[in-house]
C-alpha cells in the first residue's frame, strides 16, 4: 500500500507532469471508482479544468482545479501513469483516463480498484469525509510533542494500532510504524498510557525521522509499486525491521520476529523492544 511517503513522491512527480495541463476528455471505465458525482457528472464537469496544483494531505492526493479539488486516495494498489501521447497501450488495469488538450494523458491504473475519486467545489477538499479526522502531518510544528503526548495518556489502546488510525499523527502505515517503534525502542502492542515521557519524546522525533527520510529516498517499493514517475523508491535498503524476521537485529544480534497485532503484520525485535510488565 502507498504511504505518505510513496503518495508525497507521486505528489511531486503529478506536478512536474501535470501541473497547467488542461482537461480535454475523462473516460471512466470503471464508474464504482468515483465516490461522487456520478461518473457521467464527473466526467462533464472536469472537461475545461485545468490542474492548477496538486497538493496532499495524509494519504490523500488533491488536484487543486479551476473551479473544483478533486480528491483522490490510492488505497492499496493505485497508480498513475502518464503518457506523453496517446499512441501507449492500455490495460485492462486502467480505469480513468484524462487527455490533455496537448494531447498527453494521465493514467489511474488500479489492480483491485481499491482507489477513489470525488470531486469538491473548489477549496473544500479540508471539508472532506476523511481529510477531516486525519491528525496533524508528521513534520514540525505541526506535530506537537506536548499534544501528542497528552493524547497517548487518554488511551489503553496498543500503540501501534493507535498509530495506524491516523488521528494521532497522519501518515503513518505499517512499514513506518514499524521502523519508529524499533529505533524508540516500543513494543508495538505497549499500551499507549503506559508509555514514559522520555518514550514518546523518542518515539516523537523517530516518526518525524522516519518519515522524513523516506520522503528524500522516494518512499519504499514493495512488490510492484511505483511512482507518477515509473521510478521505484529506494528507502527498502534502509528498513531495519520490516520485512526482516529470522535476520539478526543490527542493534543486538537478537532474531527479528514477526507477529499479528490488531490484524496486521508486526515485525519487532524481541530484545531491544521488551513489552513493559506491570509489578
Amino acid at each position: 500500500m502507498p504511504e505518505l511517503p510513496e503518495v508525497e513522491t507521486v505528489r511531486k512527480g503529478l506536478n512536474k507532469l501535470v501541473r497547467g495541463k488542461e482537461i480535454q476528455s475523462v473516460e471512466v471505465r470503471w464508474p464504482k471508482i468515483i465516490e461522487r458525482p456520478a461518473a457521467e457528472e464527473f466526467v462533464h464537469e472536469l472537461i475545461g479544468e485545468i490542474i492548477e496544483d496538486v497538493q496532499r494531505r495524509g494519504k490523500y492526493l488533491i488536484f487543486k482545479l479551476t473551479h473544483y479539488d478533486m480528491v483522490c486516495h490510492l488505497r492499496m494498489e493505485g497508480k498513475f501513469d502518464f503518457h506523453a501521447d496517446q499512441k501507449d497501450e492500455i490495460t485492462k488495469h486502467t480505469h480513468v483516463l484524462f487527455t490533455f488538450s496537448d494531447g498527453s494523458e494521465l493514467l489511474y491504473l488500479d489492480v483491485r480498484k481499491f482507489g477513489r475519486f470525488t470531486l469538491l467545489e473548489k477549496n473544500e477538499a479540508v471539508h472532506y469525509k476523511g481529510i477531516q479526522k486525519l491528525g496533524p502531518e508528521p513534520v514540525e510544528p505541526d506535530f506537537d510533542l506536548t499534544t501528542f503526548s497528552k493524547k497517548l495518556k487518554r488511551h489503553s489502546k496498543a500503540i501501534k494500532p493507535l498509530l495506524l488510525d491516523q488521528t494521532l499523527v497522519t501518515g503513518l502505515g505499517n512499514i513506518y510504524v514499524d521502523e519508529a517503534l524499533f529505533r524508540a525502542k516500543i513494543h508495538p502492542e505497549t499500551p499507549a498510557d503506559e508509555l514514559s515521557e522520555a518514550q514518546i519524546k523518542e518515539l516523537h522525533q523517530d516518526i518525524i525521522d522516519v518519515l522524513a527520510r523516506a520522503v528524500e529516498a522516494g518512499g519504499t517499493t514493495i512488490r510492484t509499486y511505483k511512482n507518477a514517475l515509473g521510478n521505484a523508491g529506494t528507502f527498502q535498503v534502509k528498513l531495519v525491521v520490516y520485512g526482516k524476521e529470522g535476520t539478526p537485529c543490527p542493534r543486538c544480534g537478537t532474531e527479528i520476529f514477526k507477529i499479528k497485532v490488531a490484524q496486521r503484520g508486526t515485525h519487532f525485535c524481541p530484545n531491544c523492544q521488551k513489552p513493559i510488565i506491570k509489578k
